[in-house]
């Protein structure tokens, strides 16, 4: 499963990511093998800051279209089993990374992540 930070990077500068994470997406995508993605990174996605996406030479609208077209990205929609999930993540104080992390946790997903908090959090297995 890919949190925002990492869908962006790899789209936009796959070299900011680790080799482990880069090894992982690229063989999903050679063996097409489902990306997960949760609900709330469209969310995350369409608020990102603009000067952020100018930065990472990327526009929103290229993102969702890679989204939309390719077959491997399934986005999870929020289920009570996640906000179950959230509600017991309020060592994470961003919303949108404990519906990321719950979301993980409830399908039993490894999450790709750059976010040290999540990492450190130690709640959820990662790819970082």
């Amino acid at each position: 499963m890919l949190d925002t930070h990492v869908l962006v990077r790899w789209h936009a500068d796959p070299k900011r990511l680790s080799r482990e994470q880069v090894r992982i997406l690229d063989n999903a995508i050679q063996h097409q093998q489902p990306l997960a993605i949760s609900a709330i990174t469209l969310l995350e996605i369409a608020i990102l800051d603009r000067e952020a996406l100018i930065r990472a030479k990327i526009s929103m609208n290229d993102l969702f279209s890679t989204l939309e077209e390719n077959p491997v990205f399934v986005i999870l929609p929020i289920t009570i089993d996640i906000a179950r999930e959230v509600a017991f993540l309020s060592i994470l104080r961003d919303p949108a990374d404990r519906v990321i992390v719950g979301t993980a946790r409830a399908h039993g997903l490894r999450l790709l992540t750059s976010d040290q908090r999540i990492v450190e959090s130690n709640v959820v297995s990662t790819v970082d």
